[in-house]
């Protein structure tokens, strides 16, 4: 049975690295602010996904119902 040392949670910006247990309060809330946002960007990512689909789903039953005038 081995016993393995559980990794450090680090942050790497550019080339240097540092525990996250290191960083100031300010820096921890700007890690956790960095976070809050790229997940909403990715929410409005997935929005924007759906919203795609349903334009050309939309534009193609308009261009289906223009055609029907002849």
């Amino acid at each position: 049975m081995t016993s393995e040392t559980p990794a450090v949670p680090t942050l790497t910006i550019g080339d240097k690295s540092h525990p996250i247990d290191s960083l100031s309060d300010i820096a921890k809330a700007q890690l956790a602010n960095l976070q809050i946002v790229d997940a909403e960007i990715q929410r409005l990512q997935n929005q924007m996904g759906i919203a795609q689909v349903a334009r050309e789903s939309f534009l193609a039953t308009l261009q289906a119902e223009f055609a029907k005038l002849g």
